[in-house]
């Protein structure tokens, strides 16, 4: 679902605030991550037959692969947030995400939003 629409449907603060729990979710993903990959660097040992060492090899491998991808989603998801979360910011009377969205119908794809603050009227256009 487009960012426009979830807006529209649960409000700015409840969107803001559930896109920064779900990259919240991914740093933890990290940190698992980091324990199994270290929890592998401790199992490893030369004196394990050959294919017990290639299957804790492949654990390392799994978790640090999981662990770059859950830091990706973590940095995008959260910079994505504070990228939009900096434009709902009125600049006319400096009120925080005070805004209706000023469009009736949200195209699918649309990745702007005019939005009209609810204490001075001023209007402006949200990047998504």
């Amino acid at each position: 679902m487009n960012a426009a629409r979830t807006i529209r449907r649960v409000g700015f603060r409840k969107w803001y605030e559930r896109e920064l729990l779900q990259s919240h979710v991914h740093l933890v993903l990290v940190l698992l991550s980091g324990i199994g990959l270290l929890g592998s660097a401790e199992a490893y040992s030369l004196r394990l037959p050959v294919s017990s060492q290639l299957l804790v090899l492949a654990c390392a491998i799994a978790s640090a692969a999981i662990g770059l991808w859950a830091l990706r989603r973590y940095l995008h998801l959260l910079g994505h947030a504070e990228f939009v979360a900096d434009q709902a910011v009125c600049r006319a009377c400096d009120t925080y995400a005070r805004w209706e969205i000023q469009d009736d119908e949200v195209q699918p794809a649309a990745e702007r939003m005019r939005v009209r603050c609810k204490r001075c009227g001023h209007v402006w256009v949200i990047v998504l």
